[in-house]
């Protein structure tokens, strides 16, 4: 469950919402509505750098459906499991011929 503090607590509990911003983002509102994020540059650094690898996971991802998809489309698929082991077993043998 995220870290959820009112403006407020930034005076009256440094220490607590310093000491947790230290692993995770902290929450913090105005109001009762969310208004701002604290965390350290360290969880700051870990979100950014998770953001990117997902991102680049999905573009991957994205990029080997529609490859997929182009060669069910140009008939390169396999109609069964065992046509496709003999297909791998031999790529493998051309590769180490």
């Amino acid at each position: 469950m995220p870290a959820i503090y009112p403006s407020t607590a930034l005076k009256n509990q440094q220490r607590e919402i310093k000491a947790i911003a230290d692993n995770e983002i902290v929450h913090i509102t105005e109001n009762g509505w969310g208004k701002y994020v604290f965390m350290s540059e360290d969880v700051l650094k870990r979100t950014v750098e998770q953001a990117v690898e997902d991102a680049l996971y999905e573009k991957r991802l994205a990029g080997a459906l529609a490859e997929s998809r182009k060669d069910f489309e140009e008939g390169r698929f396999y109609s069964s499991r065992d046509e496709m082991l003999a297909a791998v077993a031999e790529r493998r043998e051309a590769l180490h011929a």
